[in-house]
């Protein structure tokens, strides 16, 4: 893309913190859509693909909203807003409705598994990923945290598998002993959180292979088809 030489600092530093929070903003609205849709019995990701065929549609998908840019970034163009006597709403709506989409996942999972007459206290849930994207092992805010811990709060246990994070950072930061391996037939709910290669790789039969029969299956990153999982953004 070459090199563009900005007008100054200040300039420089606006402008990348305007990139993410532009990305902040639109995946928060495929969040608010995801919802929306939710309640009208429509699938997102149907209504996504089916509105790609625009040319000028954006492809945002819902999803959780991490790292140390494009969930830190906003916060510092609010702050410096708000020192200058203005009040950004559409900015701390996007990071509101973002911060959100966690406790939204672990609640449909404990509707879900409900639904099938799972208890939640001490069922055994298997989180596949932690780190706040895919390939990466950054931990920093990942908030696949708020789902395990939202479902260690209902008693559950929670075992959590992500084969790009370092196991001592995890258990430093967040006090998590990763499962290297985690049992077949052994959870009562699965989540698939992050969409590393590995989990990709996976053939739908070794995913549902690690659940007992009455498993359910909340696919976060559309990984899998959608006749096969109880529920997904």
């Amino acid at each position: 893309a070459g090199t563009h030489k900005a007008s100054s600092i200040r300039v420089a530093e606006a402008a990348k913190v305007i990139e993410n929070v532009q990305r902040d903003v639109n995946i928060a609205l495929v969040n608010e859509l995801a919802l929306i849709f939710k309640r009208l019995g429509i699938d997102t990701n149907d209504v996504l693909q089916a509105a790609g065929t625009k040319w000028n549609f954006l492809p945002f998908k819902p999803g959780l909203v991490g790292g140390h840019c494009i969930g830190v970034d906003p916060y510092y163009l609010v702050t410096k807003a708000e020192r200058a006597g203005f009040e950004p709403r559409i900015i701390s709506a996007a990071r509101q409705v973002n911060e959100s989409v966690g406790s939204t996942v672990s609640t449909e999972v404990m509707r879900l598994m409900t639904q099938k007459r799972i208890h939640i206290v001490d069922a055994n849930i298997l989180v596949l990923g932690l780190a706040f994207k895919e390939n990466c092992p950054d931990l920093r805010n990942t908030r696949v945290i708020d789902i395990v811990r939202d479902l260690q709060a209902s008693n559950a246990v929670v075992d959590v598998h992500d084969p790009w994070v370092d196991a001592a950072e995890c258990q430093s930061l967040y006090g998590i002993d990763l499962v290297q391996k985690p049992g077949n037939g052994k959870y009562d709910a699965i989540v698939v959180a992050v969409a590393h290669d590995q989990f990709r790789a996976m053939e739908i039969e070794d995913i549902q292979g690690l659940g007992k029969a009455n498993c359910v299956i909340y696919d976060i990153k559309y990984l899998l088809p959608k006749e096969v999982v109880d529920g997904r953004l």
